[in-house]
Order: C-alpha cells, then sequence, then structure tokens
C-alpha cells in the first residue's frame, strides 16, 4: 500500500495544500477547528512527515490572488499596474502573484471569486454583502491569509485592511468644499458609485458629518449613485443642474469623472468640484481650472503593504502592520508634482 502524501491528508480534510503545509510547519495564521481537521485526517491515513520534504516545502513557492475591479476605473488600473510591477520584484523571493479582474461592485461574482482562491493568501477590493462575508469566512477556515485593500470589511472578519481612513477622506472633502462654497450659499450634491462599498460609505458618513457641524447654510442634496460609470454619471449631474440650478459645489466620492467633467462643461458657471485620486486626466482638469481640488491615496504603497502583509501571514515573519495605514494628500492647481 502506498505510503498517504499531504494531497491524500488535503482531499480527506477537505483543505487546500497550503493548509495542510500550515498546519505542518505549526503556522498561527491556522484556526484551531481546521488545525484539528487536519491532525485528525492525518492520524486517520496513518501520514508520516517527512522532514526532509518539510524542509523543503518551507523553501517552496507561494502564492497569492490579488482580486481587482474591471472596468474604466483609472485608480483601479493604477493599483492593478503597481501589483504586476511589485510582483516581479517579489518573483525572486519565489514569490508569485496572480491578478485578476472581479466586474466592479457585483458582489455574487466577488463572492464566487475568493471560492474559487486556491493560493496561500489572497488581497482584494472588497464588497460588502452576505455572500462576500461568507466567502471570506470559508477563506479564513481553511488558513488562508485575507487582507482587504482600499475598501473594507468588518474587521473580525478579515486579517488586516490596506488604505487610507475614509471617513476622514470625506470629512477633509466636506472642510475643502465648505470654505470653497462659504462664500455663495447654495446646494451642494454628492456622487458615489454605490453604497454596497465601504470605501464610498464610509466617506459619504464623514462628509456629512462636517457639512453638518460646520456648513449647516449649505443644502445637502440627496446622493446620486452611478457606480463609477462615466456615462452615466453625466446623465445624472446633467439632470441634477437642470433640476437645481443652486448647485454651488459637488463632491465626487467615487469615479467616472470624466461624465462630470463633461457635463459641468455645458454649464456658463460650474460649482465647485472635489474629486478623489490623482490621475493623469484629474492633473489635466486641475490644471484647466474644471475642478478646485482632488484627495489622493497612494496605489503603489497600498500594492507594496498588501503583499507584504500576506507574506508576513504566510511566513511568520516580523512586520509592522500599521504601516498598513496608508496617508491622503490633498492637491490644487498649484501643489500638482
Amino acid at each position: 500500500m502506498a505510503r498517504p502524501t499531504i494531497h491524500d491528508v488535503a482531499r480527506v480534510a477537505g483543505v487546500s495544500l497550503s493548509t495542510v503545509d500550515r498546519v505542518l510547519n505549526r503556522r498561527v495564521s491556522v484556526r484551531q477547528a481546521t488545525r484539528d481537521q487536519v491532525e485528525d485526517a492525518m492520524r486517520s491515513l496513518g501520514y508520516i512527515r517527512n522532514s526532509a520534504a518539510a524542509s523543503l516545502a518551507r523553501g517552496r513557492t507561494r502564492r497569492f490572488d490579488f482580486l481587482i475591479p474591471s472596468g474604466a476605473n483609472s485608480f483601479m488600473r493604477m493599483l492593478e499596474s503597481e501589483v504586476a510591477a511589485y510582483s516581479e520584484t517579489l518573483a525572486a523571493d519565489t514569490v508569485e502573484v496572480e491578478v485578476r479582474t472581479v466586474p466592479a461592485f457585483d458582489e455574487r461574482a466577488l463572492a464566487e471569486a475568493l471560492e474559487r482562491v486556491d493560493a496561500d493568501g489572497v488581497a482584494f477590493v472588497a464588497v460588502d454583502s452576505p455572500a462576500v462575508r461568507e466567502a471570506v469566512r470559508g477563506l479564513r477556515a481553511r488558513g488562508l491569509g485575507v487582507v482587504t485593500v482600499v475598501s473594507d470589511l468588518p474587521a473580525e472578519l478579515r486579517d488586516h485592511f490596506v488604505g487610507i481612513d475614509n471617513i476622514w477622506a470625506g470629512r477633509t472633502a466636506a472642510g475643502l468644499l465648505g470654505r470653497f462654497c462659504d462664500a455663495r450659499p447654495g446646494a451642494i450634491a454628492t456622487i458615489a458609485g454605490s453604497m454596497v462599498v465601504q470605501d464610498h460609505a464610509e466617506r459619504r458618513l464623514g462628509f456629512q458629518q462636517v457639512m453638518a457641524t460646520d456648513f449647516a447654510q449649505l443644502e445637502l442634496l440627496p446622493m446620486i449613485e452611478a457606480y463609477d460609470d462615466a456615462e452615466v454619471v453625466e446623465a445624472r449631474v446633467a439632470a441634477l443642474v437642470a433640476d437645481n440650478p443652486g448647485i454651488s459645489g459637488i463632491y465626487s466620492l467615487g469615479a467616472g469623472n470624466r461624465g462630470l467633467v463633461a457635463a459641468l462643461a455645458r454649464l456658463p458657471h460650474r460649482p465647485r468640484v472635489v474629486v478623489h485620486e490623482l490621475t493623469d486626466l484629474s492633473r489635466r482638469w486641475l490644471l484647466e481650472n474644471r475642478i478646485d481640488a482632488v484627495i489622493r491615496q497612494d496605489p503603489a504603497r497600498e500594492a507594496r503593504s498588501a503583499l507584504r502583509t500576506l507574506i508576513a501571514l504566510s511566513s511568520e515573519r516580523p512586520f509592522h502592520f500599521n504601516e498598513n495605514q496608508v496617508g491622503i494628500e490633498i492637491f490644487l492647481r498649484d501643489n500638482l508634482p
């Protein structure tokens, strides 16, 4: 009878090979229930650990998945590019990263992509929904490292979050726009991608907090959801300004800003505008006086921090997880880098 292998252990325990490897090498990222499951399978099979093979496994290639929303969102394409660039650097350390795109704001597609992960860990831009939460619980039960990037989930579900404080980003936007519009009180509009992503929901919350306490003379209009789609943004902003000619400011807390700028170009006098992410387009719009301020997060730092965190989780290397908190930068036309 052939000696049982770790493939047999993984099959009987109902876990991935990487989880069996974590149990064999006594890594702390495995839940006790999963550890017991693997050890029960080893006992039932009569599995005997091969010390030489175990030593070799510790030097094996580690594999991680990075899930990023697809589409025309310039910031997400920048993040994707930074992940790919840093992955080339990590290849020398026997680390492989597979970048996969998932339809933006599609909770079912994201949940299914998470369920298909067969790696040592995963980083992803989160959509907060019951299906996604359940998929993440499944990953954690299998002993995989889970890192959310840009948009978060409840802290108890994942290992770490890499990104900005989105409530403070929203508060910063309100402080800027409120001061821009203070001399000409009127209505303020907000445009989001979708409230199913926590970063947009938190930016909106922070924005509302400051507008209510510091700029109560400015009327806050009902929020527009436009799914980061430039054509949808353009149509809905055009309708909004037609119905509310007294709009003095607009805060775009998501993407699709080509549509926003196109809609405002048809007005004799544009409102003051604050947007997120410094891209080639938003830089040009600042220089052309089409928008007033940009709130930036650093996609290169987020890519590096997310992958370093996954490596640390899989190998128990020391890591300062406070590095995962990414700061924000404010850019006007006069301080562009």
